[in-house]
């Protein structure tokens, strides 16, 4: 029986783990659509348009936002980011889930959208304040200046916890991993979002009907 695609949500405070899991739940289903931002931000060196980010100029942008064809956008250190909205109403239809991995701005809008209704929204916790800084350190990849910006960003990430589905913290990752493809699975098979059922029922009372 085809069911509709959902939009499932991932946010956390950075060094928290959700770009991990994301990766990790991609290889884990294969059917999976990633939710591929627009951008309106140079490329960088080795980037493709249409696999990291769709890049656009601030006028495409604009007129996207203006069209209806975003499901969310922000303005981000000058440059704007969204999803677009024709990707995932095309994997919707086709049955198939679109993994988000945005911050909790991104994912308001999305739950505030016409698609609200089939989204599946997770926030991951880390399992103290003390092993999120120790993760963005060990990473390598930011300066004292940037990690301390990212951690004062962080407390008001963690403050919208409660406007999500389900939340987990992310204290080992590979039983965190577990945790959401249990979620996954389970929301797939809610009555709600298997649009034939209806119809098998009523072909199995036609079947009593002929006893």
């Amino acid at each position: 029986m085809k069911r509709k695609g959902l939009l499932i949500i991932l946010s956390s405070p950075s060094g928290a783990g959700k770009s991990t899991l994301a990766k990790r739940l991609m290889v884990w289903d294969p059917t999976l659509s990633f939710s591929v931002s627009a951008t309106t931000r140079a490329p960088r060196s080795g980037e493709v348009d249409g696999r990291e980010y769709y890049f656009r100029s601030r006028m495409e942008f604009e007129a996207m936002v203006d069209a209806g064809e975003m499901l969310e956008h922000a303005e981000v250190f000058g440059n704007f980011y969204g999803s677009p909205k024709g990707p995932v109403e095309q994997a919707m239809a086709d049955g198939r889930d679109t993994l988000f991995d945005i911050d909790w701005q991104g994912g308001q809008q999305i739950r505030n959208s016409v698609l609200g209704q089939d989204v599946v929204s997770i926030f991951i916790l880390p399992p103290s304040i003390a092993e999120l800084d120790r993760r963005l350190r060990e990473r390598g990849q930011d300066s004292d200046e940037v990690i301390a910006g990212r951690m004062a960003k962080s407390e008001a990430e963690i403050s919208h916890w409660a406007e999500y589905d389900y939340v987990l913290i992310n204290e080992d990752l590979d039983r965190t991993e577990a945790d959401l493809k249990t979620i996954l699975m389970a929301e797939r098979m809610r009555r709600d979002r298997q649009p034939g059922l209806s119809d098998f029922v009523r072909g199995l009372n036609r079947e009593f009907a002929k006893r």
